[in-house]
């Protein structure tokens, strides 16, 4: 099967770990993504994801504009480099029960792979797959 490589989203939105949670809710609304990565010294230092505003802000009725990003991100993070095998990054989601990966390579920031992702390409290879058996019936 592919790499994660292969499927990568390369284009990742990041923020500065010094931001406030405002900062990061206003980002993710205007570049429309469901998590951001959190960077320090140009390295990711964390995660923060929708879930983690509801969890750890709107849950605590804290106000976004008095909290820095580091009181609610995820420091945490599951990573994987990008000759990965998909079936190991899959079985690492799973095992983790997480939606989306970070891809470092050589401890840089080089892309994300999220289940939406996988699906799409797992979709798409299993469609390829059926035509082919359907023209060697034919």
């Amino acid at each position: 099967m592919a790499q994660i490589r292969d499927i990568m989203e390369k284009n990742v939105i990041t923020i500065e770990h010094n931001k406030t949670a405002l900062d990061a809710a206003r980002l993710i609304s205007e570049k429309d993504v469901s998590f951001l990565v959190i960077m320090k010294d140009n390295s990711p230092v964390g995660v923060l994801s929708e879930s983690d505003f509801v969890k750890r802000l709107a849950a605590n009725d804290k106000k976004a504009s008095a909290v820095n990003i580091s009181e609610i991100m995820s420091s945490n993070f599951r990573w994987v480099e990008p000759e990965t095998e998909l079936e190991d990054a899959i079985q690492k989601m799973l095992n983790s029960n997480i939606r989306r990966l970070v891809i470092l390579d050589d401890n840089k920031l080089v892309g994300v792979i999220t289940q939406t992702d996988l699906t799409g390409f797992l979709r798409d290879k299993l469609l390829v797959d059926k035509t082919i058996q359907n023209i060697q019936k034919n």
